[in-house]
């Protein structure tokens, strides 16, 4: 899951710096994608904020997940949003 995430990273990176070279900065396509990255970036980080604070209260209560699980369900969110991106934006 790490290797597919730092990989479809990259190529989302990519690709938004060629949409940024080529487009209009103000074109509501771009607008649109600006926008997009910010709000799914916050989600994303949300999400594993959330995941972290189960996974603190869980190891409080006695109740320990190993740190391989718990990473993996950190990442999740960050993996979803970045092979969605790759995919969208390859087309």
């Amino acid at each position: 899951m790490a290797f597919e995430l730092w990989s479809t990273s990259l190529s989302t990176i990519a690709m938004r710096n060629h949409l940024w070279q080529t487009q209009p900065f103000f074109s509501p396509k771009m607008m649109q994608e600006n926008q997009r990255m910010v709000t799914e970036k916050f989600e994303a980080s949300m999400e594993a904020g959330l995941v972290m604070q189960k996974a603190l209260l869980n190891s409080m209560s006695g109740r320990q997940a190993p740190w391989w699980v718990t990473s993996q369900r950190t990442m999740k969110p960050y993996h979803q949003r970045s092979s969605a991106n790759s995919r969208r934006l390859t087309k």
